[in-house]
């Protein structure tokens, strides 16, 4: 399965926003971009590089490859909306996402690789395809066999560790390991610090 392997923090550093929870208190002593030309690199953006970055930011957060964002900005083209609420609602609705939102991963790469290696099942089938789609009505739960691992049996532990805000759209259940899709995922529910709008720019090129 394709991925971005390249280091987390650095990516964040290149960015300028903390895409993970471990990239907070590094970034905090070094900051700018990485690189050891990057300061001879700096000025003031043009608008171009503006979007770009902000696209970069968003498929780095939701751990996609340009192929897959380009993809699913296609379809947010399509549906009826504000094309960038659109995008967001998609990306917030992987199952990899939603696991992380549920507060059942104290990161999305965390989500990503527990649904990866098998351990929940969608609607009572067996599910490792981290960009399945939920839509509401939709139940996740812990596969059985799974419960009993270190991870899952320790899942109080994981949830007081992550910074999820009960959602609207989610109902989680950590007791029975159980996830329950309520709803839609609203603008206001995901993160503040995205400009969706120069994403819609950066793509109308």
């Amino acid at each position: 399965m394709a991925r971005d392997t390249s280091p987390i923090v650095k990516q964040s550093r290149r960015e300028g926003y903390a895409l993970h929870p471990k990239a907070h208190k590094i970034m905090a002593r070094k900051s700018g971009i990485p690189g050891e030309h990057a300061h001879g690199r700096q000025g003031k953006p043009s608008m171009y590089q503006i979007q770009l970055r902000e696209k970069q930011k968003v498929r780095r957060l939701y751990g996609l490859l340009e192929k897959q964002f380009a993809k699913l900005m296609n379809e947010a083209t399509r549906k009826q909306g504000l094309t960038g609420e659109n995008l967001l609602r998609l990306l917030e609705l992987r199952l990899d996402n939603t696991v992380y939102r549920a507060g059942f991963a104290t990161s999305r790469r965390a989500a990503r690789q527990l649904v990866s290696h098998g351990h929940f099942e969608l609607n009572g089938r067996r599910v490792d395809i981290p960009s399945i789609r939920v839509k509401a009505g939709d139940v996740i739960v812990v596969r059985p066999k799974s419960t009993k691992s270190g991870y899952f049996t320790r899942m109080d532990d994981v949830v007081a560790n992550t910074s999820q805000q009960p959602l609207s759209w989610l109902k989680s259940d950590v007791k029975k390991l159980k996830i329950e899709v309520t709803g839609m995922p609203t603008r206001a529910e995901a993160d503040a610090d995205i400009n969706e709008q120069l994403i819609v720019e950066y793509y109308s090129r």
